[in-house]
């Protein structure tokens, strides 16, 4: 397709798309009087207008039944999960009894680490990408003393070369091969939160099962935004939010996924909860930890029913869109934003930006922009004018135009005002 700096190309590519119809689905926030342009699927997803009655119903029952709720309500709490399973296979490419919904994300990979991170005294290295997220750093710090080991020697990170942005996969691969004899895990994102590089999760994964170590990811910034296939590609395990571009709401509920191999592998340390036990016997109240098959035997409490609720309406509608259609919208209208940037760079001189993002596949909905010393300005710019972008320190604008809600008309717009600056 040959794009078109034009409102009327725009509105054209809206009107042939066959999500177009999903945006009125969501509450758009207004500034003015009029709807902003929300480029912030990344951080906060928008509401789905299926929410208010979804967490109603939940409210009713309890009004109503009190804690009859748990088997006798409408969507009974005692099997709440379930409701979420299948959607969240689809989404991340699994079986479903290798997928569960609960707690939130560090938490959940802290509870897989305990399982997966077993280290030896030959091989208790992790390999992992330079200035992940925070709270991944955080947690593997905290998990490597917890066994009593130093940080500084059990972790190696992953930087990119010198004046590049983004990890080379055979760099990746050179590493993990370096460091094969002491390497027990390769924990990665799916999506890097700030440069909005997408990894190969496959390639990562084989290389190294290659070399005897586990693979987990954190896929925070890729649940509901590329395409996955966890079960096909043999990842061991990983976690998400729901929070992003699965829109369930601020600090909901996770998920995680454990490969089948580890279905009834009852071997494996485990923090264990009565939520995980086994469904059939959990009200007996025996002694004995006996968890349930596959990833359901890693809940340790009740189910966040609010919470669980939201993300149900959620996963519901990216049930009706498809995963292969929300994928490539997502595609275009990346590569549409990066068409309207350079246009608009074209016409002001003013604009000095650097799409700091790596070209297709390597890419998803974010867009990171590298600016110059006018950055803050630029990005105070765009506020004003109605674009909710993200700004991260020192010097970049992170965007995700969302297949969801976000159309081609907003790209046009957003490249109007940017052009403004």
């Amino acid at each position: 397709m040959q794009f078109e700096n034009s409102l009327t190309f725009a509105q054209q590519y809206d009107l042939n798309d066959p999500l177009n119809n999903f945006r009125d689905q969501f509450f758009i926030p207004e500034l003015n009087g009029k709807p902003t342009i929300y480029f912030t699927g990344n951080s906060l997803g928008l509401q789905p207008k299926t929410i208010p009655q979804a967490l109603n119903q939940e409210l009713e029952d309890w009004k109503n039944l009190g804690v009859e709720g748990h088997f006798h309500g409408k969507n009974p709490w005692f099997s709440y999960h379930h409701f979420l399973t299948e959607n969240s296979a689809l989404i991340v490419g699994a079986k479903p009894h290798e997928v569960v919904v609960m707690n939130q994300l560090t938490t959940n990979l802290h509870l897989l680490f305990i399982s997966f991170y077993r280290p030896t005294q030959k091989r208790y290295k992790i390999i992992m990408e330079s200035a992940a997220f925070p709270s991944d750093m955080y947690m593997v710090e905290s998990q490597i003393k917890l066994h009593g080991l130093n940080p500084e020697d059990a972790i190696v990170e992953i930087k990119p070369r010198e004046n590049e942005f983004h990890l080379r996969q055979e760099d990746i691969d050179a590493t993990i091969e370096l460091h094969k004899e002491e390497l027990a895990l390769v924990f990665f994102s799916g999506v890097q939160y700030y440069t909005g590089q997408v990894f190969n999760i496959k390639a990562i994964t084989e290389k190294a099962h290659q070399c005897g170590a586990l693979a987990g990811f954190d896929l925070a910034h890729a649940a509901g935004n590329i395409e996955l296939k966890l079960n096909d590609w043999g990842v061991d395990f990983a976690a998400w939010c729901s929070y992003k571009y699965l829109n369930s709401g601020p600090g909901s509920v996770g998920g995680v996924f454990i490969n089948e191999k580890y279905a009834d592998d009852n071997s494996l340390p485990r923090l264990a909860g009565w939520w995980g036990h086994n469904e059939k016997d959990r009200f007996k109240m025996l002694k004995g930890f006996i968890p349930e098959y596959g990833a359901a035997g890693w809940q340790l409490s009740n189910a966040p029913i609010f919470s669980m609720a939201v993300h149900k309406a959620s996963l519901e509608i990216f049930a009706a869109a498809g995963m292969t259609n929300i994928i490539q919208k997502g595609t275009q209208l990346n590569a549409y934003l990066v068409f309207v940037i350079k246009e608009a760079m074209k016409l002001n001189s003013k604009l000095v930006l650097q799409i700091i993002t790596p070209p297709a596949p390597e890419r998803s909905c974010q867009l990171s922009l590298l600016t110059d010393d006018n950055g803050k300005s630029l990005f105070e710019h765009l506020t004003k004018n109605g674009v909710i972008a993200d700004w991260r320190n020192p010097n970049v604008i992170r965007m995700a135009p969302v297949p969801l809600y976000n159309s081609f008309e907003d790209i046009f717009q957003f490249g109007t005002i940017l052009q403004s600056f």
